[in-house]
């Protein structure tokens, strides 16, 4: 049985989640109460094989109710029961533009949190203990519809057992720093294809910018160094049973430099035999 538990920010994306567990072959349900979690699990168990993948989301929705997760959680790892647990991040101020567009009341406004960004603030520190027991974290922030479903399907299309996932991301520091990753290399310091007029408006990905951004001594010596130290690590991290690896190249823009260092560090794990995604955040901006 692969259990998967979906939380996070409200409107951080978790409908547009479940709608894509949905489409690659998980039992979903919506909303569930944290108490009938193990409940659902056992019947599903008991259902010869109808059930044998399912996600649930659980949020803020339940109020109160909701913290009472982590003793779930922590009754799970005791009794050895697989799950994996999915957080949905994303920019404060992105939630309020989105709960502004569409209208919609955010499930904490009350007396006490009568705004948008106390609502907010308080479910930040109600969620604060599921986010750091999050096996996976993504930040919606930046992400259109489209990319949040190819990044969901890519986590959870092969099964959450079969290694751990590591994400090469790239992203431009102007744009906002990335907050699920894990390990953050600041690629700024290497010369840039920003400033070559025929460069200019390529990116990493186009073989001429990769070319200049490699050809310099100071790129090889610091590509290696970093492939050393995330080849020391990343056996560190299976040990610890992460299930999720990001890492993430910052350059000014997202374009060149951090696209460059991403893509061929995406090449050497997938030649390595690594189950490895690539994702660059910034580059069509």
């Amino acid at each position: 049985m692969e259990m998967i538990i979906i939380t996070g920010m409200s409107g951080a994306g978790k409908s547009r989640v479940i709608d894509t567990m949905e489409d690659i072959g998980y039992y979903c349900v919506d909303n569930m109460p944290v108490k009938l979690i193990a409940k659902f699990a056992e019947l599903a168990g008991q259902s010869d094989g109808a059930i044998n993948k399912m996600a649930i989301v659980v949020d803020a929705r339940a109020k109160m109710m909701f913290r009472d997760l982590g003793a779930e959680l922590t009754r799970f790892d005791v009794e050895k029961v697989e799950y994996k647990l999915l957080f949905l991040d994303c920019d404060d101020d992105v939630l309020m533009r989105r709960y502004k567009e569409t209208r919609r009341k955010h499930p904490l406004i009350d007396e006490q949190n009568p705004s948008i960004e106390k609502a907010i603030q308080k479910e930040r520190e109600l969620l604060s203990d599921a986010r750091q027991r999050a096996h996976y974290i993504v930040d919606t922030t930046h992400l259109s519809v489209m990319q949040l479903k190819e990044k969901i399907s890519s986590i959870f299309l092969d099964y959450i057992t079969n290694g751990m996932l590591i994400n090469c991301m790239s992203f431009g520091f102007k744009h906002g720093y990335p907050s699920e990753a894990d390990l953050v290399f600041d690629v700024r310091c290497l010369p840039n294809p920003f400033y070559i007029d025929e460069l200019k408006y390529k990116t990493g990905i186009d073989s001429e910018v990769s070319e200049y951004v490699m050809s310099w001594k100071q790129s090889q010596e610091l590509y290696q160094k970093i492939k050393d130290l995330i080849d020391y690590l990343i056996p560190l991290y299976v040990a610890e049973g992460k299930s999720q690896l990001v890492i993430a190249f910052g350059c000014t823009g997202g374009k060149h430099r951090s696209v460059t260092f991403a893509e061929k560090l995406c090449r050497n794990l997938l030649d390595e035999d690594k189950k490895v995604t690539v994702n660059h955040r910034d580059i069509t901006k």
